[in-house]
């Protein structure tokens, strides 16, 4: 198989992203923080912010909502940082000896268009990858969305047959697949160059 381009999620697939990190350091009690991640601060709020909404226009509705919780609330934006703990194992070593090796490298995940700048700038392993698809940064698009593929596609030049998408969400993979993209649903970097290895790329084991 003729591979001529690989694409790679950010989160949990280049850089580790826990929203738990986080607020473990902010509750003493691990009840009311899974009360709070399921009934205040969402995986809906974040996937507005991902989806192009403000972190201040979210977060004022939702202590609008949650007066209690205004302090923790605010967290998620003051230190939002503290959500990524550090790089996945490996990661930026595989994109660096792929880069190293000719190989067009590319990015698509669903990111708030406030946050991956703070992101970009802590790890230089970005300026390796070409071309960056944010959703945040094209509302109201997201991944599964087909379109956002479409416009990777359109922006970075790519032929689905003859590119690698990778993402560790199966739903992203699966719509990927359907659009002829070669697939891989991410677990660890280890796994991860063993199916690069196997499609032909120039990656040790």
């Amino acid at each position: 198989m003729n591979i001529e381009a690989v694409v790679f999620d950010i989160g949990n697939v280049l850089i580790r992203w826990d929203v738990r990190a986080l607020y473990r350091t902010v509750f003493d009690d691990h009840d009311e923080m899974e009360h709070f991640l399921a009934e205040v601060w969402t995986p809906m709020e974040n996937d507005r912010c991902d989806r192009g909404a403000a972190f201040a226009d979210v977060i004022d509705e939702n202590i609008e909502r949650h007066p209690r919780y205004e302090a923790e609330i605010r967290m998620a934006w003051d230190r939002w940082i503290e959500t990524v703990p550090g790089p996945v194992e490996g990661a930026f070593e595989l994109v660096a000896e792929l880069s190293s090796s000719g190989v067009a490298l590319h990015a698509l995940s669903n990111f708030s268009a406030e946050t991956f700048p703070l992101v970009r700038d802590v790890y230089p392993q970005f300026r390796l990858i070409d071309e960056i698809v944010i959703s945040g940064e094209n509302p109201p698009l997201a991944k599964p969305d087909r379109a956002i593929f479409e416009l990777l596609c359109e922006r970075a030049g790519l032929e689905p047959a003859t590119t690698v998408f990778i993402d560790d969400a199966a739903a992203n993979t699966r719509a990927a697949s359907q659009l002829g993209f070669v697939t891989v649903t991410f677990t660890d970097t280890e796994a991860l160059r063993l199916e690069l290895a196997a499609l032909g790329l120039p990656v040790s084991t």
